[in-house]
C-alpha cells in the first residue's frame, strides 16, 4: 500500500471540495446577499477577491485537517465515524471563516449573517463528505475483496492462535490483515500455527521482529493458561512501537477499563487503545506547537543572527550541532542545536556534558545558561519531529542504558520529544544515566497526565528559569 499516495487523494479532494464550496458561495453572497442580478460565472472569475479567497481558503482547509490528524491512518477509516469528524471539522472551521472573513460584509439584516454560516456550512459539508466517502467507499471495498491490507503478526502459536488464523482467513470479506509470521508465548505447544504461516521467534524479540518485518497490526491469541504471565508484559511493550493491538476477547478481562471492543466481522477482537489525550487537545497542541515556534522564530531571528556572529567569533567550526536523537515510537532524527561546544568534543565517543565541562566553548556556556543553544530546535518542531513540551529526547546510546535499568523508559516514545519537559524543569540536564534516570521519574509523571494545561505550566516554568538565567 503506498500511504503518501492515498493521503494524497484526500488532500486533493478536501482542496477541491473547500475551493468549490467558497465559489458557490461567493456566487450566493454577490446573486442573493448583494441582491444583483448578472453573469454569475464571468463577475467571479474576474473578481480578485474571488481568485484570493477560493485559494486562501483551500490552503486553510487542507492546513486544519493536517493538523488534526486527518491525513494519519488512511486505510484505517470509519464512515460512520468519518461524518462526526466532517461534521466537527466544518462546523468549527465555518466559525473561524466567518469571524476572520466575513464579519466585516456589508448586510441589510443581521438575518443574512445566520443564512451565509448555515449557506457555507451546507456547501463545505456536503462536498467535502461525498468525497471523503467516495474514497472511503472504495478504499474499504478493495480491503474486503483482499487487494490491499495490512502486515500482521501474531503473538501465541497454540490452538487459540490457529483459530483465529482460520477464522479471518476463511472469512468472506477481509479484515485487511496480510499475515507475516508468529511469535509463540510461553506456551511450549506453541508451534501449532507454523503449518500455515512463518514462526519468526519468541514474544520476547517482539520489537525487533516488528521493526524489521514492518508489521502494522499486531493479533495477540496467546492462551489462557500463560495470559496472567505474559500479556501485561507484551502489552506493555508493544504500546511504545506504532502498531495497533488486537487481543482475542477470551483474554481481555485483566484490561478492563483500558480497551474498546471492536467486531471484525465473524472474529470479534479487542482493540487497545490507551489514549493519553482527547483528539481536539492532540490536534489543538500541535496547532499551538506550529503557531508557537513560527512565532518564536521570526521574534527571535535578531537574536539568531547575533548567535551565529559569536558562535563564530568565539570558536572555529560550524554554526549548527546536528545530532541523532530517540523520538516518538523509537523513530530516530536530527536534532538542531547551535553548536556551543568545540569540533571535536566526541571524538573518544559519546560523553555526557557537566557543569564545568572543558569541552563546551565560553559562549557556548552563556548559551547553555539561558538555553539559547536550544533555539534551533523550534525547526525540529516545525517538521513535526518534536513538541514545545515533551520528555527531553536521548541519544540511542544512553536510552539502551536506560531501558536497560528503567524499563519504563519505553512509556517515554509514546509522545513527541520536547524543547522543554517537567522532568527539565524540575531536574534540569542531565550529566550521567543517573540523573537521567531521576529525570524520567518527572516525565513518566507528565505523560500520565497530559494535558494542555499541564503544558502551559511547563512553559511558563520554563520561561521563568531562562529569564532567571538557571539553565546549566
Amino acid at each position: 500500500m503506498n500511504k503518501k499516495i492515498q493521503a494524497l487523494k484526500y488532500l486533493f479532494a478536501d482542496a477541491f471540495s473547500a475551493g468549490f464550496a467558497w465559489f458557490l458561495f461567493f456566487a450566493y453572497r454577490k446573486s442573493i446577499i448583494e441582491a444583483q442580478v448578472f453573469d454569475v460565472n464571468h463577475i467571479i472569475m474576474q473578481d480578485e477577491r474571488f481568485r484570493y479567497g477560493v485559494v486562501s481558503v483551500a490552503l486553510f482547509w487542507v492546513f486544519v485537517y493536517a493538523l488534526s490528524g486527518y491525513y494519519e491512518s488512511i486505510y484505517r477509516r470509519s464512515r460512520l465515524l468519518e461524518l462526526k469528524q466532517t461534521i466537527v471539522q466544518t462546523f468549527f472551521g465555518v466559525l473561524v471563516i466567518f469571524f476572520v472573513a466575513l464579519l466585516d460584509d456589508t448586510i441589510t439584516n443581521y438575518k443574512n449573517y445566520y443564512g451565509s454560516i448555515l449557506i457555507l456550512f451546507s456547501f463545505h459539508f456536503s462536498l467535502t463528505f461525498i468525497l471523503r466517502y467516495t474514497i472511503t467507499t472504495r478504499t474499504i471495498r478493495r480491503i474486503h475483496n483482499r487487494e490491499i491490507g495490512f502486515k500482521t503478526l501474531i503473538v501465541g502459536g497454540g490452538e487459540s492462535a490457529v483459530m483465529m488464523y482460520k477464522s479471518l482467513k476463511e472469512s468472506p470479506k477481509s479484515s485487511g490483515n496480510i499475515f507475516v509470521g508468529f511469535v509463540n508465548g510461553m506456551d511450549l505447544d506453541g508451534h501449532l500455527l507454523e503449518a500455515y504461516i512463518p514462526y519468526l521467534g519468541s514474544y520476547k524479540n517482539l520489537a525487533d521482529i516488528i521493526q524489521s518485518n514492518e508489521i502494522e497490526e499486531v493479533l495477540i491469541a496467546i492462551e489462557r493458561s500463560e495470559q496472567n504471565h505474559i500479556l501485561e508484559e507484551i502489552i506493555n511493550d508493544l504500546e511504545a512501537l506504532d502498531v495497533l493491538i488486537k487481543v482475542k476477547p477470551n483474554n481481555y478481562d485483566i484490561l478492563a477499563g483500558k480497551v474498546k471492543m471492536k467486531s471484525i466481522f465473524e472474529v470479534p477482537l479487542v482493540e487497545i487503545k490507551h489514549e493519553l489525550m482527547p483528539l481536539w487537545q492532540i490536534a489543538t497542541k500541535r496547532i499551538f506547537d506550529v503557531l508557537i515556534a513560527l512565532t518564536a522564530l521570526l521574534l527571535l531571528s535578531p537574536l539568531c543572527l547575533l548567535v551565529v556572529l559569536f558562535i563564530k567569533l568565539d570558536s572555529k567550526g560550524p554554526i549548527f550541532f546536528f545530532q541523532e536523537r530517540v523520538g516518538i515510537n523509537g523513530k530516530l532524527f536530527n536534532i538542531i542545536k547551535f553548536r556551543s561546544m568545540c569540533v571535536d568534543a566526541e571524538k573518544e565517543g559519546p560523553q555526557l556534558s557537566g557543569d564545568d565541562d572543558a569541552r563546551v566553548t565560553r559562549w557556548g556556556r552563556f548559551m547553555r545558561r539561558y538555553r539559547i543553544d536550544e533555539l534551533p530546535q523550534f525547526l525540529n518542531v516545525l517538521m513535526g519531529d518534536m513538541s514545545m513540551v515533551g520528555p527531553r529526547p536521548e541519544r540511542a546510546h544512553y536510552a539502551d542504558q536506560i531501558m536497560e535499568r528503567a524499563p519504563y523508559y519505553k512509556h517515554v516514545r509514546k509522545v513527541r520529544p520536547g524543547i522543554t519537559s517537567w522532568g527539565m524543569v524540575r531536574h534540569g540536564y542531565a550529566s550521567s544515566v543517573d540523573e537521567m534516570i531521576d529525570r524520567l521519574r518527572y516525565d513518566i509523571i507528565y505523560i500520565e497526565n497530559l494535558s494542555l494545561f499541564n503544558d502551559l505550566k511547563v512553559l511558563i516554568y520554563t520561561f521563568k528559569i531562562v529569564f532567571q538565567g538557571r539553565g546549566k
